[in-house]
């Protein structure tokens, strides 16, 4: 116990101190990039595979419940379904061509990993996109843990204030062990490094522990009577992309830091 104590003590000037130098800003802003391009491509792989799972119909059946779940205020419950819906009518050469794009995110983490780890690493985009792949095979799993708890999720926000708020707590514990398990991956096999699975788990743990925090902030904005397109000459479109992108950014200076701090929790316990 005392050791922990002087690990977590002594952690966050460790983290800063790794962190100054490197623009930590831009790195999560690359990441984002390859985010961007990455994440409809996986979305569509994983609905894709969810419907071999549990047929097509059991899917819409849970995306009609995402649709009650999320705010309507912004119309965000209609875009996921309709990527959903899209999802369930992909073909198998879909799927295939989808690949390339999704893979993209695991080379965007590992680069942004290595300029933080100072290190030098050949191949990084190969590594990291063929290190992404098993996150791809894990997402309908993930996908249907999220999509499961949504008719749960649609009758507590439609039930008053009590209801809501147990909502807003059952959806962040969900979130959090959903989120956790592709950090852990990213932190053990994507990013480069010799940081074991305890260390890997449990900075997943902590790191996913608040970007599900984020995630329900981005489900609370999605609230908000906004006009998003204000910025942008009123094409509405324009604005909800740049929001989304501007989450994506804060949601990996969260991961950013939290590999950072999982690193050197790691090299204080050895210590």
């Amino acid at each position: 116990m005392g050791g922990v104590r002087r690990v977590m003590r002594r952690l966050p000037a460790s983290t800063v101190h790794a962190l100054r130098g490197h623009d930590l800003l831009l790195y999560a802003a690359g990441v984002t990039f390859y985010a961007a391009i990455a994440v409809v491509p996986g979305l569509l792989i994983a609905t894709r595979m969810l419907a071999v799972l549990i047929g097509r119909d059991g899917v819409l059946d849970l995306t009609a419940d995402l649709t009650r779940a999320l705010p309507g205020t912004l119309g965000a419950g209609g875009v996921a379904a309709g990527l959903l819906r899209r999802g369930t009518e992909l073909s198998w050469f879909g799927v295939l061509v989808s690949l390339l794009p999704a893979s993209v995110y695991g080379e965007g983490l590992r680069r942004a990993y290595v300029a933080l780890a100072d290190v030098d690493d050949r191949l990084s985009g190969w590594r990291g996109r063929l290190a992404a792949v098993p996150i791809l095979a894990l997402a309908p799993v993930l996908l249907l843990a999220v999509l499961g708890v949504t008719p749960l999720l649609a009758d507590l926000f439609g039930s008053g204030a009590g209801g809501r708020v147990l909502g807003v707590y059952v959806a962040l514990n969900v979130d959090w062990l959903v989120v956790s398990v592709p950090l852990a991956w990213t932190f053990r096999v994507v990013a480069p490094g010799v940081l074991g699975w305890r260390a890997s788990v449990l900075g997943g743990l902590a790191t996913g522990a608040f970007v599900a925090g984020f995630l329900q902030g981005f489900v609370l904005f999605l609230s908000l009577p906004l006009d998003l397109g204000a910025p942008f000459g009123g094409v509405t479109g324009i604005g909800a992309a740049v929001a989304v992108l501007l989450w994506l950014w804060v949601l990996h200076l969260v991961v950013l830091v939290g590999w950072a701090a999982t690193r050197q929790a790691a090299a204080l316990a050895r210590a």
